[in-house]
């Protein structure tokens, strides 16, 4: 199930309705027509100002996904994960660390409902998702750029039939990461469906409870894919297995914060989902 997403307002204090001609005064008074209707064009520019920065937001986010396929394959990219100047081990070891750690305490401090109820005091709620996937992704790039490689073999898999099935599966992982995002609404997640709603003058509706597809025989297939994909790889080095098992752990922890944040969003109909349903391991159960 996807993390609760913030609703959609309209950005800008006052519907432009509010500003019709036959409201305003008189040229014999202060105020002309022209700009008592001034701050309906300010909204709607402050709604186009929004939609850019959301599609902006996606973009760059879209980009820094395709990166880290190249990033943990060690393919395509200009730095993959075991790629850069070699340095102590202890000084890889510290810096891969801080990088991991700034992006899991970011994605996840940014996603609970008391940092959003405090944080949209300052920002729109139609931009909040968008800005927290920019940081997001930011974060990663950040991560990509200094991390340090720590080259030595955990495992190889010589026979090339054998690596390149390693490789597949991984893909396969990252493939699963993305059907997931659109069984749960790939752009609501990332930001875009509440930016649209917010041009449109609309509010994004509620979220309902749904099991689509996937979701059925597990409640996390996305996590699954991030699993899958970062650790099925032909050359096991000990960066590599830094960033694997540092990552598996976070996502661990944070399936623990998003299944509360659900469970207090959904009550007990969520609770008979979990009941039934494996976390990340295809499964029914009969709830008790």
């Amino acid at each position: 199930m996807n993390k609760q997403l913030t609703s959609d307002v309209a950005l800008g204090a006052v519907p432009a309705r509010a500003y019709s001609p036959a409201a305003a005064p008189s040229d014999s008074g202060t105020t002309s027509s022209k700009e008592s209707q001034r701050p309906g064009f300010e909204a709607m520019f402050g709604r186009i100002a929004a939609m850019l920065f959301g599609l902006a937001a996606y973009l760059v986010f879209f980009g820094t996904f395709l990166y880290a396929i190249g990033f943990v394959a060690g393919m395509v990219v200009p730095k993959g994960i075991d790629d850069g100047t070699v340095v102590p081990a202890a000084e890889a070891l510290i810096v891969n660390l801080l990088l991991l750690s700034l992006f899991a305490v970011q994605h996840s401090v940014m996603a609970r409902k008391p940092f959003k109820r405090w944080w949209t005091q300052f920002v729109p709620h139609s931009v909040e998702r968008s800005v927290y996937v920019l940081l997001a992704s930011l974060a990663l790039i950040l991560l990509f750029w200094q991390w340090r490689p720590l080259p030595a073999i955990v495992w190889h898999v010589a026979d090339t039939a054998i690596a390149r099935t390693f490789l597949a599966v991984s893909f396969a992982g990252w493939t699963l990461v993305l059907i997931s995002t659109f069984l749960i609404n790939h752009f609501e997640l990332f930001g875009l469906r509440q930016v649209a709603a917010n041009l449109a003058g609309r509010n994004v509706p509620e979220q309902r409870f749904r099991t689509p597809l996937l979701y059925k025989l597990m409640r996390h297939p996305l996590y699954l894919g991030f699993i899958v994909a970062f650790w099925a790889t032909p050359v096991m080095t000990v960066g590599h297995l830094l960033f694997a098992a540092v990552t598996t752990a976070y996502i661990f922890v944070g399936i623990f914060l998003e299944e509360r944040d659900l469970i207090e969003q959904f009550g007990d109909e969520y609770r008979r989902y979990r009941a039934r349903v494996g976390m990340l391991l295809p499964s029914w159960r009969k709830a008790s």
